[in-house]
């Protein structure tokens, strides 16, 4: 079953600066979720983290982007809360 890859504002607005490539890289990386949201299913960088208390899923989109998001399994719902360059996601949730 599908489910449905809802994007928040700043992920949005992050998305609207980047170069037309980088842009339709995040897009078809983060369309994949829609097949298989969760780690260890099928391709793609993904992890189940915890970041200040919360549960949430990390996605390495190659090696310059990371998208961080929510399940919602009984909605159906992939909501992806945060997309930053790797560098700073590494900084900002203290990966090394």
């Amino acid at each position: 079953m599908k489910y449905d890859v809802e994007i928040s504002k700043g992920a949005k607005e992050f998305l609207y600066f980047l170069d037309e490539k980088s842009r339709q890289i995040c897009k078809k990386n983060l369309n994949k979720l829609e097949d298989n949201p969760y780690p260890g299913r099928g391709s793609g960088d993904k992890e189940k983290i915890m970041v200040a208390g919360k549960e949430r899923y990390r996605l390495h989109i190659g090696q310059t982007f990371t998208a961080f998001y929510v399940i919602f399994e009984t909605k159906k719902l992939v909501r992806v809360v945060e997309l930053l360059p790797i560098d700073k996601a590494h900084k900002k949730y203290g990966y090394k």
